[in-house]
């Protein structure tokens, strides 16, 4: 699926919850629940994500089908918001990573669910995503921490 594919199943996802602000942090929770487990090595201090309200690690490694990320948190809607990134863009490559336009964000109006602070930290998520993916070197790459 292309990114803009990938965007409008999850518009979709949250139109179906009519805005209520119970089951959408619900959803958001059920997401990070069931987020992929990060492999250890990359839950490491550099993977860390800066300007983020709780813990949040962040990975990748680019192959030849394009660029997988990893992530995990120490708090389950964080894990939720990366689980909603890591779809959008495992898988994609470099060029369309770098060029995707992020409105599933602002058409499921995520800012006014999640709060201020959990949406600098969201994103901090996506600036370190696309600055790391934007200095992938072709081999496996942690991503690195940036200052915001």
């Amino acid at each position: 699926m292309t990114i803009h594919q990938v965007q409008e199943e999850i518009v979709d996802e949250f139109a179906a919850l009519n805005g209520d602000v119970e089951k959408i942090m619900c959803h958001i929770i059920d997401l990070g629940r069931i987020l992929p487990p990060m492999p250890e090595l990359y839950r490491a201090e550099q993977n860390l994500v800066k300007g983020c309200h709780s813990r949040v690690w962040l990975a990748s490694a680019e192959s030849v089908n394009g660029i997988h990320f990893y992530a995990d948190s120490d708090t389950l809607i964080s894990k939720g918001l990366a689980s909603l990134l890591l779809r959008v863009f495992d898988g994609q490559h470099r060029a369309d990573i770098l060029n995707a336009d992020l409105y599933f964000i602002k058409r499921n109006h995520l800012e006014r669910f999640i709060g201020t602070k959990r949406s600098n930290g969201f994103y901090a998520m996506i600036a370190q995503i696309k600055f790391c993916v934007s200095n992938l070197s072709g081999t496996d790459h942690e991503l690195v921490n940036t200052t915001f």
